[in-house]
């Protein structure tokens, strides 16, 4: 037989451009396998756990309108998209998130892999790197080494820096549709065919998509002009005359970006913008530093940190070092745009990526290593062609050798995104003079219930900066939450002095207030709070309580179901909400919400232990026992929900076990004033005088101003045939309690005969 003819070398070209593309997708997930199962962390608790406009897919006009609230999500609705389509596959489940962010990452790899491969074939290029295999292998290098590289960690292993990756593929995108609609066409031909217009138009629609991403995208038309200009048509001029429409185009997607811009304020809610109260000269000197660390990074990606925090620059003679290195790479940009014009077109997008957040000011981020996702790919394009000659075929093995060990650094950093204490500690380990890095890690212990070293962080962090609004805020809830609400408020005091309107300080500060039983303040500190962010949910739950407590149900009702439609994920709001249309009289409904609150928080005993004395204060005594043996379980060293249990039992007429009760919430907390006085209760309804007189007396030695233990006491004392002991504490009842009808019938009867029989117990 004659042999099988050979496959034509264009198919063997695609066989291995496919095995490379391929190849690369491994290695991405070889990378970051090990995070996919990090939580949530930082930005991703606004952007997507307290984001209700994810919750409905279908309603795709509130998905493009994400909420100012969503912070990175707000005014990107791309991004916001991406975030609600997860949600509509997996809800809140993490790795779903996590996984997503992968396949985007290794998408760019490979749109990176194409753009580099067909430059490299361009024709000012073609000749000088040896023809189809070379473009190939170097294409492949510089996709391989981006796609491994430590320093991208942030931009894929932290959900919400999506925004980062989604917004650099569409940039790729753009390049690489541009390259693929020109690469065959004649110098002096006009793009006519069929073909070609499907790929500009592919190039306009990622370009469109990118600007609705993020704003870097902003320089992306300028950029595809210079690559024009660059690779393609030789100069300015004949890139816009071949191509005018095309270009004019691409800056027509500016106007979608500006009106984005503006649809947040145009300043990111505050923390960017020429007018958030950042000086822009004193801010451009913080970036001297910052781009310098972000080149060094690229090459020699250690130690990364997750946040670098807030600094400023005292003195510009501080970062004179870096300030001439950045300009020296500036100017040999500019340089290169007319001597190198390849060289000078990686320059400018180095450049052009980081001149949104290098040149606007911004209040809280210097440093930021995500920053550098895209801008890689600008260095390492231009390392990787300079070093090839000098590697020559030893560049397979010198790749394979830097790639395992990029790749090993980046699965070694994810470890430290497996949990956000583990984030929060790498950083304050690395940035110990960071007062955000202080502040992140006290959030984190603090919602794993570890409130005292939550609280020792606040406080290293209100030593690095003792203006930190938000650390004097955190440490007084903490302080309301440890029952110690008076030293709150100092701390709430001096947050509002440097933020008089700042909603979480009036939040907590109405919290403390309520506490110590000041409801009349704390209701209008929650009323300032939400006229100061009417989307606030905990303002709202917070209200809504001190409605319930004022019997005002209707109203507190819309606070609920305000607070649950801003976040309805909420648990709190949905217990509270059980309580309110249990008050109301809907019952079923009242279980519906409470149901809805243990699906979010299912070991949430404190909830429990407050449905239980919903249910009992509404007369449902035998779904409170239940609720309460429930809580019990959860935390059966809890003395108040022994306590509520007792009371729930003496309701019902089961005195000796709410004895039983009440006598472990005393051995539990021996300071219980009010597990002694019902205890003694449920031992004088079982004929226990002689048991019940010495908690009766602990209880009044806890807490002496207390009119119903000295009646109770007293009629103890009564029923034992000790009158004028028992005369002394109705007395007493009184002077505490005037208007306490009880004790004054009481007193009477005693003082009318001290030797007749006992009062009566009522």
């Amino acid at each position: 037989m004659p042999p099988s003819p050979a496959p034509p070398a264009s198919a063997l070209r695609s066989r291995d451009v496919a095995w490379l593309g391929r190849v690369l997708v491994l290695a991405a997930f070889a990378a970051y396998a090990n995070g996919l199962s990090g939580p949530f962390v930082y930005d991703d608790k606004a952007a997507i756990l307290d984001n209700p406009s994810l919750e409905h897919l279908a309603q795709l006009g509130a998905v493009l309108r994400p909420p100012p609230e969503s912070l990175t999500a707000a005014g990107r609705p791309i991004l916001n998209l991406s975030f609600a389509i997860n949600h509509a596959l997996g809800g809140t489940q993490v790795p779903g998130y996590h996984l997503l962010n992968l396949l985007i990452h290794a998408l760019a790899g490979l749109t990176l892999f194409g753009l580099v491969r067909h430059t490299l074939l361009q024709p000012s290029l073609r000749d000088r790197f040896g023809g189809a295999a070379t473009a190939r292998w170097l294409a492949f290098a510089v996709a391989a080494l981006w796609i491994v590289h430590p320093l991208q960690t942030e931009a894929v292993s932290y959900v919400a820096q999506r925004a980062e990756s989604l917004m650099s593929l569409f940039y790729l995108l753009t390049l690489y549709c541009f390259v693929r609609a020109v690469e065959s066409a004649a110098p002096d031909e006009a793009l006519v065919d069929g073909g070609r217009r499907g790929w500009l138009a592919a190039a306009f629609a990622a370009c469109l998509l990118g600007m609705a991403t993020k704003e870097n995208m902003v320089s992306a038309p300028v950029l595809v002009f210079l690559f024009d200009r660059t690779f393609v048509a030789g100069t300015f001029a004949a890139a816009w005359r071949r191509r005018w429409r095309f270009h004019a185009g691409l800056l027509a997607t500016w106007v979608l970006l500006g009106a984005l811009v503006l649809s947040t304020g145009g300043d990111r809610g505050g923390s960017a913008g020429f007018d958030v109260g950042v000086s822009w000269g004193r801010y451009l000197l913080t970036q001297f530093p910052a781009l310098t660390r972000y080149v060094a990074l690229s090459f020699w990606p250690q130690p990364l940190v997750f946040d670098y925090g807030t600094f400023w620059i005292q003195h510009a003679a501080d970062v004179a070092g870096d300030a001439v290195l950045v300009i020296a790479l500036v100017a040999g940009t500019l340089l290169a745009l007319w001597r190198k014009p390849a060289a000078g077109f990686l320059g400018v997008l180095f450049f052009a990526i980081l001149a949104p957040t290098s040149l606007v000011p911004g209040t809280t981020q210097m440093i930021v290593e995500h920053r550098m996702y895209l801008p890689l790919a600008a260095v390492l394009a231009l390392v990787v062609p300079a070093v090839y000659p000098l590697l020559g075929r030893r560049l397979p093995a010198g790749l394979l050798v830097a790639v395992l060990a990029l790749g090993f650094l980046t699965a070694r950093r994810n470890t430290d995104y497996r949990s956000e204490i583990s984030l929060w500690r790498d950083t304050v380990a690395k940035r110990p003079s960071s007062a955000i890095a202080h502040y992140g890690l006290g959030v984190a212990l603090a919602s794993v219930d570890r409130k005292s070293d939550a609280m020792a962080e606040y406080e290293a962090a209100l030593r690095l900066r003792p203006a930190y609004v938000e650390a004097h805020t955190s440490l007084a809830n903490l302080l309301t939450e440890a029952g110690r609400p008076a030293e709150a408020i100092p701390h709430l005091e001096i947050a509002l002095r440097l933020e008089p309107d700042f909603p979480a300080a009036n939040l907590n500060l109405g919290v403390a207030l309520d506490t110590l039983g000041h409801t009349g303040e704390a209701f209008s500190r929650y009323q300032r709070a939400l006229h100061s962010k009417p989307r606030f949910p905990e303002a709202h739950n917070a209200l809504a309580n001190a409605l319930l407590r004022r019997g005002e149900v209707p109203a507190a009702l819309d606070h609920l179901h305000e607070a649950l439609r801003l976040r309805p994920n909420y648990a709190d709001a949905h217990y509270n909400l059980a309580d309110a249309l249990l008050q109301s009289g809907q019952v079923p409904e009242a279980h519906a919400e409470f149901a809805a609150g243990l699906k979010l928080a299912p070991d949430d005993a404190i909830a429990r232990l407050a449905w239980g004395n919903a249910l009992l204060a509404t007369g449902h005594l035998d779904e409170a026992l239940a609720a309460y043996a429930e809580a019990i379980r959860l935390r059966p060293d809890d003395a108040e929900t022994r306590y509520n249990l007792g009371n729930a039992l003496a309701a019902a007429g089961r005195f000796a076990d709410a004895a039983n009760a009440y006598g472990e919430a005393v051995r539990l907390r021996p300071d219980y004033a009010e597990a002694h006085n019902n205890l003694g209760n449920a031992l004088a309804a079982l004929d226990r005088d002689a048991d019940a007189i010495p908690h009766y007396e602990q209880a009044l030695r806890l807490k002496p101003a207390n009119p119903r233990a000295h009646n109770n006491l007293g009629l103890a004392l009564a029923r034992s045939g000790r009158l004028r002991e028992a005369a002394a504490h109705f007395a007493e009842a009184v002077h505490e309690a005037p208007d306490y009808q009880e004790a004054k019938t009481n007193l009477a009867r005693a003082q009318a005969d001290l030797t007749g029989p006992a009062p009566a117990s009522n």
